[in-house]
């Protein structure tokens, strides 16, 4: 029930994206044209910072089996490919000042300059944020540096291809 209501919350979270975006920025928002990193629920929502440093959840979490193939949302050059506290990431330019980042990986198939395409895959999922009860990528999208929701940017989900029903 919990997880329905998170996924529920999650996308009907209004498209926001920074008044000092670039135009391709807003437009690609406007669209929400890029692909999932990964198929599954979102089991945590963003939740964005009331100041630069302060507590929130600047992405979404997206459950996803343990070495599952993570792709690029959309083309880019990849600006961050590796370890940041013993964790894999890796971060792709989109071009307009607007970057994404897949983290918690359990490996990186991808290098920095590397230029991706939309659905390349760039790594496999890992075990999530430590301590989180599935395995889970965390998806941040960032704007001139300012962390944006990223379900502004993608299309609206599939439930079919990760919610199963059991009969009653």
């Amino acid at each position: 029930m919990v997880l329905a209501l998170v996924v529920i919350a999650a996308l009907s979270t209004p498209a926001v994206v920074p008044a000092s975006a670039p135009m391709s920025a807003v437009l690609a928002a406007a669209e929400a044209t890029w692909t999932w990193p990964v198929v599954g629920p979102i089991v945590v929502a963003f939740d964005p910072p009331d100041s630069p440093y302060g507590t929130g959840h600047r992405g979404i979490d997206v459950a996803a089996a343990l070495g599952t193939e993570v792709l690029a949302p959309a083309d880019g050059v990849v600006t961050f490919a590796g370890p940041v506290g013993g964790r894999l990431f890796v971060t792709v330019d989109h071009g307009g000042g607007v970057l994404s980042t897949s983290s918690f990986l359990s490996n990186v198939t991808v290098r920095r300059g590397d230029v991706v395409s939309a659905g390349q895959v760039v790594g496999s999922s890992g075990s999530g944020h430590t301590g989180s009860p599935v395995p889970v990528l965390h998806f941040s999208v960032r704007i001139d540096d300012v962390y944006v929701d990223p379900m502004s940017y993608l299309p609206m989900p599939d439930p079919s291809a990760w919610l199963r029903l059991a009969p009653v």
